[in-house]
C-alpha cells in the first residue's frame, strides 16, 4: 500500500507529509482547493509526465516522494531485483522536477530512468478518472485483463510454447530455402570447382615440398661440383688416412709401456678412421643422387605453378585448397539432399502450426466463456450505478492463424452503449465523464477477483450522481478496499462516509495580509471533524444540526 507521501514545492504546496492506512480513504474539499495537485504529485512520483509548471512559484525545483509497503513476493520487487536495486520491503519512489523542465528519478535513493520509474509505478498504483487514458481505457490491455479474470494460465502457457515452436520451425524452413536457393544459383560453379580441385588433388604441405625440390634441382650442378671437391679432399691420395694410421700404430707401440694412459687418444683415432670412411661413403651416395633431371624439374615447376594459380583463383593459400574442396563437396551434397530435408522442415511447420492452432482455439474458447461471465457480472453492477439502460460487451475478434501471436489469435475490446438501441463502442468514446467513471468502477468491481495494483485511486468517480447511486458507488469502493488500498477524490457525502480515513483539502493564506498568497492545506480529520466535513458536503456553507444528524446516519455511528 501507499504508506506515505511527501511533497515539496509543487504548485501551491510548500511542504506536505501525509501518512495513509489500509482500506478506503476519502479526499474531499471545495472545488479548486487543490485535490488535483495531490493526484498530479503522486502521478509525478510514479513516472507521470514532468512539467516545469508544476514547480511552485519562486522555487528552483520541487520533489515528490511516495513510499510503498509491499511484500517481497510482489512483481515490483522482482523488477527492482532485475535492475539491481536493493530493497528490504518498502519501496521509495522519488521524482525531482526543476523549474526549467528537467527531471530526475530515484528508486530507493538510486538514480533510475523515468521509464523504469513508470514501470514500477504501474505495478503499484492504478489511477482511474474521467480523463484517464491508461489502465481500463487502454484497449491494448483488455486481453490480459480478460485472461486474468478467466484464470486459464495453462492454456496461455501452452499457446505461447506452441507459438515459439512454430516460429522456430518457420525460421528453420526460411533459412533452409534461402540456403537452397543460394546453392542452386551456385550449383554450376560448385560442380566445376569441385571437379577442378579433385583433378588437381592438392595436399597440405605439397607447395613447400615442391618448392624445395625445385630449388634443389635448379642448383644440382653446382651442388654436385662441390660434393666432388669434398670427396676428392677426403679420399684423394689416401694421405690423410695413411697419416692417421701411422699415428695410431706409433701410439699403440707406445701404449705397451704407457699402460692405459694413451687409451683415450687411441680410441679417438679409431673413431676418426671410421668417421672418415663413413663421410666418404655418404659423399659418394649424395653425389650419385644429385643427378640433374630436366624433365623432373619441369614437372615440379609445372605442378607448383598450377597449384599457386589455383589458390589465387579461389583466394586461398595452397594449403587451404583441400579444405575448400571438401567444403564445396559438402555443399553439393547438401544441395542433393536438400529436397529431402525441405520436406522434413515443411512437415515440422505443418505439425507446429496445427499444434498452435489447437492451443490458440482452446484459449479462444476459454476467453469467450470468460467474456460471457464478465459481461453478466458488469451488467449486474450497472443498474445500481444508475446505468441500467447501458450495455457492456466484451468484443472478441479472431485473427488469421498467420497473424497470431504468443498471446493467441484474439483481439479483445471492452465496448459499451449508454442508450437503448445505440451501437456499442469504446468506453472513452461513448461514455460521458460521469458515466465513464461509473463504468470503470463497475469493471473494477467485476475484475476484482483478477487482482490489481495494491493501490487504486478513483478521481471523482461519483461525478453527476447522488443519493442511492452515490451510496452504491461508496459501497463498491468499500468492497474493493477489502483487498486493496483505495483512495477516492469525491464530492459525495455518501461516498466519503464509507471511508475509514478522511483527508480534507483546502486553500489557506500564508499570512493575514490582504495580498497574501494561498497554499494548499491538507488535514487528516478526526471523527468529529469528519462529521463536520460530511455535514458541510450535505448542507453547503451553513452547517445545520439536521446536516450533522444526516452525517451521523451516513457514517453509521453517533459522535
Amino acid at each position: 500500500m501507499l504508506s506515505a507521501l511527501s511533497i515539496r514545492d509543487i504548485v501551491l504546496i510548500d511542504r506536505l507529509d501525509l501518512s495513509f492506512g489500509k482500506g478506503l480513504a476519502a479526499l474531499t474539499g471545495e472545488t479548486g482547493a487543490g485535490k488535483s495537485i495531490l493526484l498530479d504529485s503522486l502521478g509525478l512520483a510514479i513516472g507521470g509526465r514532468g512539467d516545469g509548471g508544476l514547480v511552485a512559484h519562486g522555487a528552483a525545483q520541487g520533489s515528490v516522494t511516495a513510499v510503498f509497503d509491499v511484500p517481497l513476493s510482489h512483481p515490483s520487487q522482482q523488477l527492482l531485483a532485475e535492475n539491481d536495486i536493493v530493497t528490504e520491503g518498502d519501496i521509495f519512489l522519488r521524482r525531482v522536477q526543476t523549474a526549467d523542465g528537467r527531471t530526475r528519478a530515484f528508486i530507493n535513493d538510486q538514480p533510475v530512468s523515468v521509464s523504469l520509474l513508470r514501470r514500477i509505478g504501474d505495478l503499484l498504483v492504478e489511477i482511474h478518472g474521467q480523463h484517464d487514458e491508461r489502465g481500463l481505457l487502454d484497449v491494448s490491455g483488455h486481453r490480459s485483463l480478460l485472461d486474468a479474470y478467466g484464470a486459464h494460465p495453462l492454456l496461455i502457457k501452452k499457446t505461447k510454447e506452441c507459438f515459439i515452436a512454430r516460429t522456430e520451425a518457420l525460421k528453420a524452413l526460411r533459412e533452409h530455402k534461402a540456403a537452397l536457393s543460394k546453392a542452386e544459383e551456385e550449383r554450376e560453379f560448385l560442380t566445376h570447382a569441385v571437379a577442378e580441385l579433385e583433378q588437381m588433388g592438392p595436399e597440405i604441405g605439397e607447395e613447400e615440398e615442391l618448392a624445395q625440390s625445385r630449388s634443389l634441382m635448379m642448383h644440382a650442378e653446382k651442388i654436385s661440383s662441390e660434393l666432388d671437391g669434398a670427396y676428392d679432399v677426403l679420399s684423394g691420395d689416401k694421405a690423410l688416412e695413411a697419416r692417421i694410421n701411422l699415428s695410431l700404430r706409433r701410439l699403440e707401440q707406445a701404449s705397451e709401456h704407457a699402460g692405459d694412459r694413451l687409451k683415450e687418444v687411441i680410441d679417438a683415432l679409431d673413431r676418426l678412421l671410421v668417421d672418415v670412411g663413413e663421410a666418404q661413403s655418404l659423399l659418394r651416395d649424395a653425389r650419385e643422387n644429385m643427378n640433374f633431371d630436366a624433365v623432373e624439374l619441369e614437372d615440379s615447376e609445372t605442378r607448383l605453378f598450377a597449384l599457386r594459380a589455383l589458390a589465387r583463383k579461389y583466394h586461398k593459400s595452397v594449403d587451404e585448397l583441400p579444405a575448400l574442396r571438401d567444403e564445396m563437396s559438402e555443399q553439393l551434397t547438401q544441395l542433393e539432399n536438400g529436397a529431402t530435408h525441405l520436406v522434413e522442415l515443411e512437415g515440422r511447420v505443418l505439425q507446429t502450426s496445427q499444434a498452435y492452432e489447437a492451443a490458440a482455439v482452446a484459449l479462444s474458447k476459454a476467453r469467450i466463456k470468460a467474456a460471457g461471465r464478465l459481461d453478466k457480472k458488469v451488467m449486474a453492477e450497472l443498474g445500481p450505478l444508475k446505468l441500467e439502460k447501458a450495455v457492456f460487451k466484451t468484443e472478441m475478434t479472431q485473427l488469421a492463424l498467420e497473424e497470431g501471436t504468443a498471446d493467441g489469435i484474439d483481439r479483445v475490446a471492452f465496448l459499451i452503449s449508454t442508450n437503448p438501441g445505440a451501437p456499442v463502442g469504446p468506453l472513452i468514446k461513448v461514455a460521458s465523464g460521469g458515466e465513464l467513471s461509473r463504468f470503470i468502477l463497475a469493471l473494477k468491481v467485476a475484475l476484482a477477483s483478477a487482482g490489481s495494483a495494491p493501490v487504486m485511486i478513483f478521481d471523482e468517480v461519483d461525478s453527476g450522481v447522488g443519493g442511492a447511486v452515490a451510496e452504491a458507488v461508496g459501497q463498491r469502493l468499500s468492497e474493493l478496499a477489502n483487498d486493496a488500498q483505495v483512495i477516492v477524490v469525491t464530492h459525495s457525502p455518501q461516498v466519503a462516509a464509507k471511508a475509514g480515513g478522511h483527508l480534507r483539502i483546502s486553500k489557506m493564506a500564508r499570512t493575514k495580509k490582504a495580498n497574501a498568497t494561498l497554499h494548499t492545506h491538507v488535514e487528516v480529520l478526526s471523527v468529529p471533524d469528519r462529521r463536520e466535513e460530511i455535514a458541510r458536503m450535505l448542507a453547503g456553507a451553513t452547517i445545520t444540526d439536521e446536516a450533522r444528524a444526516a452525517a451521523d446516519r451516513l457514517i453509521g455511528s453517533e459522535v
